[in-house]
């Protein structure tokens, strides 16, 4: 009876450990893809922070793929197998939500199963002009030949969105090009344009990693916080800065210019299974946030692990709000039980013959 016992539970015992491996099994079988940016561009950089210290703790094997920019990665973020997140400007967001709620029923399909994850940081805007150019402020952009950046990048709806804020008018289909921002370089140095729009977060590897002699042909223009045009743009952009420690073997001073919010998207998902592996990431992103900030791009170090209200049409992920909410909440509490250091007491200052003469010592 006892023996039979014992094999029953050694039967169980297998059966369980055969169960447990394959759920880990499944667990290490979850790949999916997320779309970033150009290769030199930061957001390429924070997807492979997020595959590293998010996906690989939370068992997601998570293959970071480059892209022109936000527009494609929206409609890749959409329609292409396998992509389960997505980097997207706020910007670009706002453009399909804002022609999907005047009629366009393509935009409308694209955007309206799209959730939202969490905001992520500023990126900044990058006026480039060589440093010959007469252009000192953006507003000199007007009336010349500017790259704005690949068609279905973010860095085209931005550059086309504040020249339209700023000019009230388009640019000129003449003085329109699409370029990469390498190349957009390389032509300006070689005067075949006038103007380089980059949008990317500092410090951008474009610039770090651009040979020296090259920088020196290059400047930023400045933003003119009493200009007009500036005014105009702050509809939609916000004033930010291009500091000097960003690049300090290059710049002398910082450079104020206008900064676009990122975001981490994905789907509205109900396959259970896509639903869990989503869960666990939120969960390991919300663990592993430290990490991020430490090991990761300096640009999570701006980023607050939190979810601040949302735009009319823009809705987060009921399934990851909920895990990160909840975590939030707990690191809340473990921030509130921490223990405070101790004041020490402070050796009262001497007191002055001045201060005596005032009566001023206690």
């Amino acid at each position: 009876m006892i023996r039979t016992i014992a094999a029953g539970l050694g039967t169980m015992a297998l059966a369980l450990l055969a169960t447990l491996a394959l759920t880990g099994q499944a667990r290490a079988e979850a790949h999916y893809k997320i779309v970033t940016g150009q290769e030199r561009g930061t957001y390429i950089q924070i997807g492979a922070d997020l595959a590293k210290y998010v996906a690989a703790p939370a068992g997601i094997d998570l293959e970071v793929l480059p892209s022109k920019g936000s527009a494609e990665n929206v409609q890749r973020m959409r329609y292409e197998p396998g992509v389960k997140l997505a980097l997207v400007q706020s910007d670009v967001y706002q453009a399909f939500v804002d022609m999907a709620d005047a009629g366009n029923d393509e935009a409308g399909a694209i955007i309206r199963p799209l959730r939202l994850i969490m905001p992520l940081y500023d990126e900044e805007i990058y006026f480039v002009v060589r440093s010959d150019s007469p252009m000192n402020a953006i507003q000199d952009i007007k009336g010349k030949t500017i790259s704005v950046g690949l068609l279905g990048s973010g860095t085209a709806q931005s550059a086309t969105t504040l020249y339209r804020l700023m000019f009230g008018r388009p640019i000129d289909d003449a003085n329109v090009q699409h370029l990469s921002n390498e190349d957009a370089l390389a032509q300006l140095i070689a005067k075949q344009i006038d103007v380089a729009i980059v949008v990317a977060g500092q410090p951008a590897k474009l610039f770090t990693d651009m040979n020296p002699e090259l920088l020196s042909q290059i400047k930023f223009l400045k933003l003119d916080p009493n200009a007009p045009e500036t005014a105009r743009a702050k509809q939609t952009y916000f004033p930010a800065v291009i500091h000097q420690s960003s690049y300090p073997n290059w710049l002398k001073e910082d450079v104020p210019t206008w900064t676009v919010k990122a975001y981490l998207v994905t789907y509205d998902y109900g396959l259970r299974d896509t639903v869990g592996n989503l869960n666990r990431f939120a969960e390991s992103l919300c663990t592993h946030f430290d990490d991020l900030q430490a090991h990761g791009h300096p640009k999570w170090k701006e980023v607050k692990l939190e979810l601040p209200p949302l735009s009319s049409g823009w809705k987060y992920y009921p399934p990851m709000e909920r895990r990160l909410r909840a975590c939030l909440t707990r690191r809340a509490a473990a921030e509130r039980q921490r223990p405070r250091p101790v004041a020490e007491d402070k050796p009262k200052p001497t007191c002055s013959s001045e201060e005596q003469l005032l009566l001023l010592c206690k």
